[in-house]
């Protein structure tokens, strides 16, 4: 089953593997700002050897008019046990999506045999910025603008300046997802405890990556009772896309810490 909407109004894209029905399943999940198709080079090189499942997160891209609106992160909590559907899996995050899939593991530790978190935010942790409070770039702006404060940051004035007006007017429709989880997870309580979750969990960062980052993965790999600390090289925070056979070899590495065999054939990792 290819990309199709769920009766909630998600976008999941259902890969099965070229290695057939037993192969293991691998889920997938954006950050902030993001969409299911930044994990395109990383899907390719797991579909070898494993059935993968990514999505559009609430609020963003194809599940922009999923209903109701995520306001915390136990509502995307929700909507990543919909897309599991009761299937065991190793689950892989990127930044918010990181928390998310921690979260998961935490409320269904009979499904999460593994865990892959790249830079999961921290943001309920007291040295976090902003902790506390609205990050004050989003206040007293539209959403719209917040969204694309966001994203400048992220790619560079530059780079934004080039993207095509069309592009740019269809990235900006994500800020109302975006400012709800960026000022909730540091409102909220925290979305999950790590002394909690089981799961044998690969805590990822990005070694050219922002302090706080670093910090965040060193603490969580510790705190985690199976957790390890992985960096990879010259990578920054969007290190699935700018290093995607790294970040594949290091979920292939988490499916068979979960105790699921990945089959005779290497990936074609390159």
């Amino acid at each position: 089953m290819a990309g199709h909407l769920s009766p909630s109004g998600l976008f999941i894209d259902d890969l099965p593997s070229d290695a057939g029905a037993d192969a293991p399943l691998v889920v997938l999940v954006h950050g902030s700002m993001d969409r299911h198709t930044s994990f395109a080079r990383v899907r390719a090189r797991l579909m070898v050897a494993c059935h993968v499942v990514s999505y559009d997160r609430r609020g963003y891209a194809g599940s922009r008019n999923a209903e109701p609106t995520a306001r915390h992160m136990s509502d995307h909590v929700d909507d990543l046990e919909a897309a599991v559907a009761e299937r065991p899996c190793t689950l892989a995050g990127h930044s918010y999506g990181g928390d998310v899939v921690l979260a998961f593991a935490e409320r269904r530790p009979d499904l999460a045999r593994a865990v892959v978190a790249y830079e999961p935010p921290l943001a309920w942790l007291d040295w976090w910025p902003h902790h506390g409070s609205q990050p004050p770039q989003y206040r007293d702006v539209t959403p719209e603008q917040a969204a694309e404060a966001f994203v400048r940051r992220m790619i560079g004035d530059s780079r934004w300046e080039r993207l095509p007006l069309t592009v740019r007017e269809e990235v900006v429709k994500d800020g109302d997802a975006l400012v709800a989880e960026l000022t909730s997870i540091r409102l909220d309580p925290a979305p999950f405890e790590p002394a909690n979750i089981a799961a044998p969990t690969l805590v990822v960062c990005g070694a050219a990556s922002e302090e706080r980052h670093r910090r965040a993965a060193a603490y969580l790999a510790e705190a985690l009772p199976a957790g390890s600390l992985h960096a990879v090289t010259e990578a920054l925070h969007g290190g699935h896309q700018s290093h995607p056979a790294e970040f594949a070899r290091l979920i292939l590495s988490a499916v068979a810490l979960g105790g699921e065999p990945t089959g005779d054939r290497p990936p074609a990792l390159v």
